[in-house]
Parts: structure tokens; sequence; C-alpha cells
């Protein structure tokens, strides 16, 4: 991989933790689900008018849709809402992993190797030290919620594998298109008219920014360079660069909104990481050492 390959993933994993601070600012400016909303809306308008449909259903699109757009982020967004900070709803997302692993095993019949299970029994004691550490700022109810969030991710990806090799961008803006009116219904269900209507009038630069970058940095431009790096190089040369998100994301939590985690959190946050670390790579890693072939990470 070139150069500019990799700097264009560690970008993408840069623009993705730095999504999570956004998050943050933009739920200060408008109601979670209105946000969520929001991002779908400008994330599919206009590129589908300039992408085609990818060669897959609308069963599939529709799915994706419900699953990640209107089930992972509204979870995602009240969960930030309620007491999980930044940082470590960047680090808790990742929870995905160990979900996926689990579904395909489920679903799939793929029997997880030894280091996938042992990064998962590491990350969940992570986990559980990060939960003793529930504070004013870190709520149990918002730490069940980003974790529902990483569930129904794992999902997402579940029915991505049967979209199968798709331009993800031209997936990612089609699936746009479904959630926006979805949530707005719930939005109004639950946030109420009064909320919305006064969230949308008090619209700020700050709130607008939020919204443009969540819909085209984070969703566009990460979205389309990890498709085209995935086409270009497979996923098991891709994958490990996720591995940065959560590191990048704690970091920006900590510098722009003065996050502070406490020996416990790093620690477990530690452990996290480690697990992600022999989830994501440790099959890999024993192949190879299995065939004494050198591999590319």
């Amino acid at each position: 991989m070139g150069l500019i390959d990799v700097a264009l993933l560690v970008l993408a994993a840069i623009a993705w933790g730095f999504n999570f601070v956004v998050i943050k600012i933009g739920i200060a400016n408008f109601p979670p689900i209105l946000f969520s909303a929001l991002r779908f809306l400008f994330a599919a308008l206009p590129l589908v008018f300039f992408l085609p449909r990818p060669a897959v259903s609308w069963r599939i699109i529709l799915a994706i849709g419900i699953v990640l757009g209107v089930i992972k982020f509204s979870l995602l967004f009240i969960g930030m809402a309620v007491g999980v900070s930044a940082g470590l709803a960047s680090l808790l997302m990742q929870s995905q992993a160990f979900f996926t692993v689990a579904l395909a095993a489920i679903f799939y019949g793929n029997r997880p190797q030894p280091t996938q299970i042992g990064g998962i029994l590491l990350a969940f004691c992570g986990m559980v030290l990060i939960a003793t550490t529930v504070d004013g700022s870190f709520t149990y109810l918002g730490l069940a919620l980003i974790l529902a969030a990483g569930l129904a991710w794992a999902f997402s990806n579940m029915l991505t594998k049967q979209a199968g090799n798709v331009d993800m961008l031209a997936l990612m803006v089609w699936v746009s298109l479904v959630p926006p009116i979805p949530l707005a219904i719930i939005s109004l269900a639950t946030e109420g008219f009064d909320r919305d209507m006064a969230a949308l009038q008090a619209l700020s630069w700050q709130g607008l920014g939020a919204v443009a970058y969540i819909a085209y940095i984070a969703t566009i431009f990460g979205f389309g360079v990890w498709g085209a790096m995935i086409r270009k190089h497979g996923v098991a040369t891709v994958a490990p660069f996720s591995l940065l998100v959560p590191i990048f994301g704690m970091s920006f939590s900590a510098l722009v909104l003065g996050e502070s985690f406490g020996a416990s959190r790093l620690a477990g946050a530690a452990l996290v990481v480690c697990g992600l670390i022999l989830t994501v790579l440790g099959p890999r890693l024993i192949g190879r050492l299995r065939t004494g072939t050198p591999q590319a990470l």
C-alpha cells in the first residue's frame, strides 16, 4: 500500500474520530433524533441524483437504512445526550467488532478463532472496568444505549455483507434516503414539534456546521475513502485502520472538549483497544505464525 493510500485511510480514521466531538456539538444544538434525521437528509442530497443505485435489492437498502440509520444512530445520539462523553462513545462503539464476530458465528457458522474469543473477553473486562467509573458525566443508561448501538451496527454489517461487493459510497448515499422520514416522525412524536421548531429557528453556524461535517466529511468522505481502499486493497488490509478511530476519538475529546478520563477509564480503554487488536488482527497473526510466510497487516 502506497503512502497516499495510507494517508487517506488515516484521514478517514481522523474524520471518524473527530466525528464524536461533532456529535456532542450537534446534540447541543438539536434534539438527538432530529439531528440524526438532518444528518441523513444532507448525506443523501444532492448526491443521490448523481450516483446510480448500486446493484442491490431495495429490501437490502431499506433494511440497512432502518437498522443503521434509524436504530443505530438514534441509540448513539441519545446515549451521548444522556450521559456518555465523545471519547468513551468512540471507544464503546467499537463493540460492533465483537458483536459482528458473534453474529457471524450464529448466522454464518463462522467459528471465532481463539484469539478472537480472547480479544472479546479482554474487551469485556475493559468495558466492565469503565462501567465502574459511572459518575455525573457517565451513566449506565448511556452505556447501555451505546452498546445497543454497537449491536445494531453489527447487524447492519451482516446486511452489508449480503449486499456483496458494491460501491460503498453509492450504497451509503442510497441507504441515507431511508432514515429521514422515519426519524422525523419519531422526533415529532418523542421530542415534540415545539422543541424541533425551536431548534431549527435558532439554527446557528455551529449547528449547521455539525450537520454538514457529519453528513459530508464523516459519511461521504469517510465511506468514500473506505470503500475505495477496500476495493483496491481488500478488507483484511484496510480493516486494521479502524483501530485508530477510538484513539483519535478519545484524543480529540480530551483536546477539544476537555474530557478527563482518569486512571480506571484509561486502563479500561487500554483493555478494550488490546481486545480490538486481538479480535481484528489475531487470526491473521496466528495464520502467519503457523505458515511461516509473511503477510501484510
